[in-house]
């Protein structure tokens, strides 16, 4: 499988990030060990996930997916398959929260004792903390990396000129800097990406790991009408961001050409974010085995020149 690396740290990833908020969400401990399993099988060894994952469901507290992903690194001993992703400043409850040097501190041990294992992979802020000194925030990743912690840092959820900055102090002081970015980017959330990003990350040579590649389920196809909206929990958030004139049109473009090339809207929508300028390794989610190999097979597909100018052009902002 063709590998990438996440900007200039060396870590070499695969094209396809999956996202691991699914673990202790939609997908029990049993079903997450065995998706575990079948990444390795399949090569897909790169996990995205969150200390606060997954705050949000009743009777959970934050820290499930890291817990699960730990268990079954101790069950399968597979540590040095793997590539994992987290990140810190979600609020975790009470003082846990923020980019704050102590309290990265105390989140990195956190992370590292669920995970079960001495280190990080790509450690990332989860939102812009402008509350906190942008130099306090790097010094203090820098000191994970330099502890042997941390192997890169990354950023989500920052604007450009934020971003930018954080670059310029990393430089002129000399610490680690963000190598990678997770912001919301797919064939209909283009234009924040597009106009305010690209430029930004394409000038540092910053990897770019975005986040709801498949729009949330919508450019899947399963949401045409309104009554679509009970097929999920977030269906309603989805057919009211997306279920306008833009949206239809891009999934009658994405139908169109998933039918020419014989797969799925969803293979189509990814392979266009695979050729994006700076995409390293978009974030897909998959809750059963089967979900997981229509992923794969978007690797292996390959639009024609007219197939992406088909897609760009129903999908315009401008």
């Amino acid at each position: 499988m063709e590998t990438r690396t996440l900007g200039r740290s060396g870590i070499t990833v695969p094209p396809l990030t999956f996202g691991g908020n699914v673990f202790g969400w939609t997908i029990d401990r049993q079903t997450s060990f065995g998706m575990l399993d079948a990444l390795v099988e399949r090569r897909l060894n790169f996990i995205d996930t969150a200390d606060v994952y997954s705050a949000w469901v009743d009777g959970n507290q934050g820290g499930e997916s890291e817990t699960i992903i730990g268990d079954w690194l101790k069950k399968s001993g597979r540590r040095d398959e793997m590539i994992i992703a987290t990140k810190v400043g979600k609020p975790m409850g009470g003082d846990k929260k923020g980019l704050s040097a102590g309290y990265i501190k105390r989140a990195v041990e956190d992370s590292l004792r669920r995970l079960q294992t001495d280190y990080i992979d790509l450690y990332q802020s989860h939102d812009d903390d402008q509350s906190v000194p942008l130099e306090e925030t790097l010094a203090a990743f820098d000191a994970l990396i330099n502890e042997g912690k941390v192997r890169a840092i990354g950023a989500s959820n920052y604007a450009g000129p934020r971003l930018a900055e954080a670059l310029r102090i990393s430089e002129q002081n000399g610490l680690a800097r963000y190598e990678t970015l997770q912001p919301k980017y797919n064939l209909y959330d283009r234009q924040e990406y597009e106009q305010n990003l690209a430029p930004v990350v394409t000038a540092h040579g910053v990897g770019v790991i975005n986040f709801y590649a498949l729009a949330s389920g919508f450019l899947t196809g399963k949401y045409r009408g309104r009554e679509d909206a009970a097929k999920s929990r977030r269906g309603n958030s989805v057919v009211e961001a997306y279920l306008n004139d833009r949206g239809i049109r891009i999934l009658h473009t994405l139908d169109a050409v998933s039918e020419q090339h014989r797969v799925t809207p969803t293979q189509v929508a990814l392979a266009w974010l695979l050729k994006r300028p700076g995409i390293t390794a978009p974030i897909a989610s998959a809750t059963s085995v089967e979900q997981l190999d229509e992923l794969v097979k978007a690797l292996a597909l390959r639009l024609s020149d007219e197939d992406y100018r088909q897609l760009d052009e129903a999908s315009a902002w401008k």
